[in-house]
C-alpha cells in the first residue's frame, strides 16, 4: 500500500472509522493491521485497529480480511484463527495450513 494520509472524519471515533475502512475490502482482498490504520487516520496503530476488531458488535465488518503484513494469519485463539483462514478461502484467497499466503497479490490497493 503506498503510504500516504488517508481521508478520513477527525469526529469519527477510531473503532468506528476502523469498521468503515474494513468494510470497504473487497471479497477476496486483504489488508494488514497497519494499513486499517493508515486508511483509519492512524499511521502505525495495527495493535489498536486489532483491539477495535475485537469488539466490532457487528456481523457486517469483515474481520476476517485483515491480516499480518507478512501474508499470514495472525489469530491466536485457535478457532477464530480457522474460522478465518475458511472465510479467506471462501473468499478465493489460497491460504496455506500455517496460514500463510502471497500478500502482494492478495492486499488491496485503495
Amino acid at each position: 500500500m503506498t503510504r500516504r494520509r488517508a481521508r478520513f472524519d477527525p469526529d469519527v471515533p477510531f473503532p468506528v472509522a476502523v469498521w468503515n475502512a474494513v468494510r470497504a475490502i473487497p471479497p477476496g482482498r486483504v489488508l494488514s493491521y497497519g494499513d486499517v490504520g493508515l486508511l483509519a487516520g492512524r499511521a502505525r496503530a495495527a495493535r489498536a485497529v486489532a483491539a477495535a476488531l475485537r469488539f466490532t458488535g457487528s456481523t457486517d465488518v469483515p474481520w476476517h480480511r485483515v491480516v499480518g503484513a507478512g501474508g499470514e494469519v495472525r489469530i491466536r485463539d485457535p478457532s477464530l484463527r480457522a474460522e478465518q483462514i475458511r472465510r479467506l478461502r471462501r473468499e478465493g484467497v489460497p491460504v496455506d495450513a500455517r496460514g500463510r499466503f502471497r500478500y502482494a497479490e492478495y492486499a488491496w490497493r485503495p
